[in-house]
């Protein structure tokens, strides 16, 4: 049994984060640091861009009763003498750290990126300045470009979507997605690279010239570079390298979740479905490791990717346990239906772990056991 004298501080308040720090409440003390007071719905953020979703929750909504919350940002870990530098010049102590400082994207100037909640405040303020019919350029056609995509033409927006279409997605998913864009006017340039965004407009490798009132990136992933400033291993993009039980390879008090971990070599897709199911495991070896016992491997499935095209259609697209598509997909109001009731279930779950640690339950299976090669940058972002 855990000593509720262990410090145990989580970095990051997303899924990951809150996940693992309402698991660990009861059994340790537990603070939770992040730079903003709101929880944010990340998998809401193209809403939040269309001006028709907040994206935000309180933290007393999410965040259970035993749980700390500093409002600072993290500007280095102290291994050797586990203690945490704030910006604000302040310092926290820590027994034991979970690492869940998620995922960013590197955005060039002129365009809005929507990895980060104010970036998503920025765009729904410049479509705010723009005429409905004013062109807007999507950049990156994995889920998160789609999604936005869809979304700003249901809004009545211009818009063109530029990139290999749904990478991820198996042949039936991805047709069932260009017939729904194809229907919300989405021009889909397709697989073509930008090689520059301009105030205006945006260069594509073939030559082509597209208007562009405003530019949304979402190509491209990348990670907060708290890890490596601080001395700890990382793989090339910057995500803390860890074993199977998401310990740091480095140090044993030090347990990643999310985004920016990468056990094994083997990153999961950035998505919620990944988050929450390390964040709760991430807590499990920690309160493995203070009692003395062998914490559990990385142990958990996929079942799906799940795709909003707007408010009233959509694509779920099921996939195997390992995350390869299946053929079989939903589309349509139903896929429309699933998506809101698993962005609804994902805070009910949260709101769960905080009243009832450990209540939280995922898809499990050995899948991981037979991976061969780490999926690309490319494949794993949302």
């Amino acid at each position: 049994m855990a000593e509720k004298n262990t410090h145990v501080v989580v970095i990051g308040g997303g899924y990951a984060g809150v996940l693992a720090a309402n698991r660990l409440q009861r059994r340790a003390d537990v603070t939770l640091i992040n730079p903003r007071p709101e929880f944010v719905e990340r998998i809401r953020l193209h809403q939040l861009a269309a001006a028709n979703h907040t994206a935000t929750l309180r933290y007393a909504d999410v965040l259970g009763p035993g749980v700390r919350l500093v409002m600072d940002a993290a500007e280095r870990i102290d291994v050797p003498g586990r203690r945490i530098l704030l910006a604000s010049g302040d310092q926290v102590g820590y027994d034991y750290l979970i690492y869940a400082v998620g995922s960013t994207g590197a955005v060039p100037e002129f365009a809005y990126g929507l990895s980060e909640l104010e970036d998503a405040q920025r765009l729904r303020d410049r479509l705010a300045e723009l005429p409905p019919g004013a062109p807007v350029v999507v950049v990156g056609a994995g889920l998160t470009g789609i999604e936005t995509a869809a979304e700003l033409a249901g809004e009545g927006r211009t818009v063109s979507l530029v990139g290999t279409l749904g990478p991820s997605l198996a042949p039936s998913g991805r047709r069932s997605v260009a017939k729904r864009l194809h229907a919300l006017g989405v021009d889909v340039v397709g697989a073509v690279e930008v090689c520059t965004v301009a105030d205006g407009h945006v260069t594509l490798s073939d030559g082509r010239t597209l208007p562009s009132a405003a530019t949304v990136w979402t190509a491209g992933f990348g990670v907060p570079g708290l890890a490596a400033v601080s001395g700890l291993s990382t793989d090339e993009l910057g995500r803390l390298r860890t074993d199977e039980t998401l310990t740091s390879i480095d140090d044993p008090r030090i347990v990643a979740a999310g985004d920016a971990a990468a056990p094994s070599g083997l990153p999961l897709r950035m998505s919620c479905q990944a988050a929450m199911p390390m964040g709760a495991q991430a807590a499990q070896t920690v309160l493995a490791r203070i009692a003395g016992a062998e914490p559990a491997v990385l142990n958990q499935a996929f079942a799906s990717q799940c795709i909003s095209l707007g408010r009233t259609a959509g694509t779920v697209q099921f996939a195997h346990a390992d995350d390869r598509p299946r053929s079989l997909y939903l589309g349509g109001r139903t896929a429309a239906f699933v998506k809101e009731k698993i962005c609804h279930y994902t805070v009910a779950a949260l709101r769960r772990e905080a009243a009832e640690p450990g209540a939280y339950t995922w898809f499990k299976s050995g899948w991981r056991r037979d991976r061969l090669a780490a999926p690309s940058a490319t494949a794993i972002a949302r």
